[in-house]
């Protein structure tokens, strides 16, 4: 992802409050009430319609929770709301990506872009290569653009869709691009999170890079092997005729390869550092001009007009934008697949931001993010013990804070000191913060990153975060290599 879109402000100057009266346990009773709530919730009540409104309230009477702890510990009513005002305000840009995302997927399925992609990836992309290849084309894209949020935004819609015209589980083809999608995050220097954790931790980019690349390559090999066991064992039940989807789209949109133009702009716009707001924009327009080009039949009956006028073209494409949009073909399975939901389509996932935003302001506000690292902290003793300490924070941050900057910003504030004093280099620290807080961001649904990435790809978070390998495996493999001392760098003496 991209900082200035995402953020405000600089995430290194991220405020962290401490309250020293605030015992450990008394900050973990908000993460426990909520954990149980949400528990209950999703297990018992509303099991994936959780996301639908439950379990935003239930962030709020997390946070509810956490100020009840603050009250007793002399924590103001003021403090916590201006710290909730702080958090949510660090979501600006986060939401208005969102917005974009939505009417750009809009533009992009009326003028046949989205159907193109398709049309020619069930040509080009066999079941057999098709998840592996899904993780190579989304870590090219994301190591180019420094994003795995514009990656799944792009390349990553049209995947999931080639996913289901194949009968592929979409949770693994989603599983599949953001693996992808997160490798590349992690290894780009374009990527705010790579320059966010050698800032945190002391260290210098290319070399945090070059010092991350022994614990990202082995684990991004094991996630493609495991991928192409997965790719050649699937029944999969569209691999074997594909030819009536094809006429299908073909009779439904005017497909060619110009439509590519669009996306390939975007693309660029992104390698060449214009903010993601900007390019996402520019491609919503684009795909807006592309529609009438090469879909104005498309257009017209979106509205429902007799003739092509300015104003049912305004109309359409505006409601292409904005609103639920469904394309009727001959086929069922392209019915179900070419359809948006617009800018409306991400209010639900606004709407959870937003309310996880509160809970992360309240429990920063009370001081207890601080106090639980710390405790955290104090629990190891060993050279292994402060790596996994900085896995757990960085993991638990990520659920508790729902906020992926925080999940970096905090343990690297905290455990620099504890790193140099162990001797270690500050790769080692911003390595572990990339390896934990960065990957595993998008396995959490009322995390900022989980809650997008479900969104854009229209695949629930949990039905994806048992097939992206490389998000889950990647905390496993640093502390394998913590265990056995595997390039653990030390301090050059002086």
């Amino acid at each position: 992802m991209e900082s200035q879109d995402i953020k405000p402000r600089e995430p290194q100057d991220e405020h962290i409050v401490e309250n020293k009266e605030l015992s450990i346990w008394e900050a973990l009773i908000p993460v426990l009430a909520l954990v149980l709530m949400l528990f209950y919730n999703v297990k018992y009540a509303f099991g994936d319609d959780a996301l639908s409104g439950s379990n935003q309230f239930i962030l709020l009477l997390g946070a509810a929770v956490a100020a009840i702890v603050g009250f007793f510990n002399k924590v103001t009513y003021d403090q916590m709301l201006t710290e909730v005002a702080e958090n949510v305000k660090s979501t600006t840009g986060a939401l208005l990506i969102l917005l974009f995302v939505g009417s750009l997927a809009g533009t992009w399925l009326i003028s046949g872009i989205i159907p193109a992609m398709i049309y020619y990836g069930l040509q080009i992309l066999s079941p057999e290569i098709f998840l592996p290849a899904c993780v190579v084309i989304c870590a090219i894209i994301s190591i180019a653009t420094g994003s795995s949020w514009t990656t799944s935004a792009t390349v990553g819609i049209a995947l999931v869709g080639i996913g289901n015209a194949l009968g592929i589980n979409p949770g693994m083809t989603a599983g599949a691009v953001i693996s992808g999608a997160y490798f590349g995050d992690k290894m780009s220097p374009l990527s705010d999170t790579t320059n966010l954790a050698p800032a945190m931790a002391g260290g210098e980019l290319f070399s945090h890079i070059k010092y991350m690349t022994y614990t990202t390559v082995p684990t991004i090999i094991v996630t493609l092997i495991i991928f192409i066991i997965i790719s050649l064992s699937i029944d999969v039940s569209g691999s074997t005729d594909t030819s009536a989807m094809l006429a299908s789209i073909k009779e439904s949109f005017n497909i060619s390869p110009w439509l590519f133009l669009v996306p390939i702009i975007v693309i660029f716009m992104i390698v060449k550092k214009t903010p993601p707001l900007i390019a996402l924009l520019v491609g919503t327009l684009l795909g807006g001009v592309f529609a009438l080009i090469f879909q104005p039949e498309i257009v017209k009956n979106i509205t429902g007009a007799d003739n092509l006028t300015f104003l049912s073209a305004y109309k359409g494409i505006m409601n292409a934008m904005t609103v639920e949009t469904s394309i009727a073909t001959t086929s069922k399975e392209l019915n179900d697949l070419f359809s948006s939901g617009g800018m409306y389509g991400m209010l639900g996932t606004i709407w959870l931001i937003v309310c996880a935003m509160v809970f992360g302001g309240v429990m920063d506000a009370i001081g207890a993010l601080s106090r639980i690292s710390k405790a955290v902290l104090n629990l190891f003793d060993s050279i292994f013990g402060l790596f996994a300490s900085t896995v757990i924070s960085c993991v638990g941050l990520n659920a508790i804070a729902s906020d992926q900057y925080l999940a970096i910003v905090i343990p690297g504030r905290m455990y620099a000191k504890a790193f140099k004093d162990k001797g270690l280099a500050p790769e080692n620290l911003s390595r572990t913060l990339e390896d934990s807080g960065t990957v595993t961001s998008a396995l959490v649904p009322w995390n900022t990153c989980g809650a997008y990435q479900s969104s854009v790809l229209g695949v629930d978070t949990m039905h994806y975060a048992g097939y992206a390998f490389f998000n889950y495996l990647s905390p496993f493999t640093t502390l394998i290599f913590a265990g056995f001392k595997i390039k653990i760098k030390q301090l050059a003496s002086k």
